[in-house]
């Protein structure tokens, strides 16, 4: 795989002289999941959204740890530089949330994203989900094309579960159907 070296597992690749692991949250990655979410959703983005207004970040085991999901982390050198996550919404479907990677670890050549996806959706599949729905803004482009190529169908805002957790931002709706 490129960016690997000899005895690196599958989940690892060579980033700034750093390795970048993926692993599942643990209270130690609070800060920087909030310093990273929120300074691309401000700073890159424009849209007004603070740290207070997402209460699942304030509680990512009771939000996110249970049933079917599960909030992943890619950590370069201990500093948090993407993540991932799956809300547990009933009836054999996840969201897909908080899906987002530090500019400086972007890319096919870094892979850091397509890791994160791979991993929520290897897990999703392994706990024999069948649907993985995201919702995401207008403005977050290169990732309509991400999920794309990824799979994911765009869906209308009727056609989403009863239990999925819109936020104000999201206008774009995606599915990804695993099978039965």
């Amino acid at each position: 795989m490129p960016g690997s070296s000899p005895g690196m597992t599958q989940g690892e690749s060579v980033m700034q002289n750093r390795v970048v692991e993926i692993a599942s949250y643990v209270a130690a990655d609070r800060d920087g999941i909030a310093d990273l979410i929120v300074g691309i959703q401000r700073g890159e983005f424009g849209i007004q959204i603070t740290y207070d207004d997402q209460p699942d970040l304030k509680d990512i085991p009771g939000f996110y740890q249970k049933g079917a999901g599960n909030f992943w982390v890619a950590r370069n050198g201990g500093t948090v530089v993407g993540t991932i996550a799956l809300k547990d919404i009933g009836n054999r479907q996840v969201a897909l949330r908080k899906m987002f990677v530090d500019a400086a670890h972007r890319g096919r050549e870094q892979g850091v994203a397509q890791r994160l996806l791979d991993t929520a959706v290897a897990a999703a599949r392994a706990k024999r989900v069948k649907d993985i729905y995201l919702g995401t803004t207008v403005k977050f482009l290169a990732a309509h094309r991400f999920y794309e190529k990824n799979g994911f169908a765009r869906v209308t805002l009727d056609s989403l579960p009863p239990g999925f957790p819109r936020m104000a931002v999201d206008e774009i709706f995606y599915r990804l159907q695993l099978g039965a």
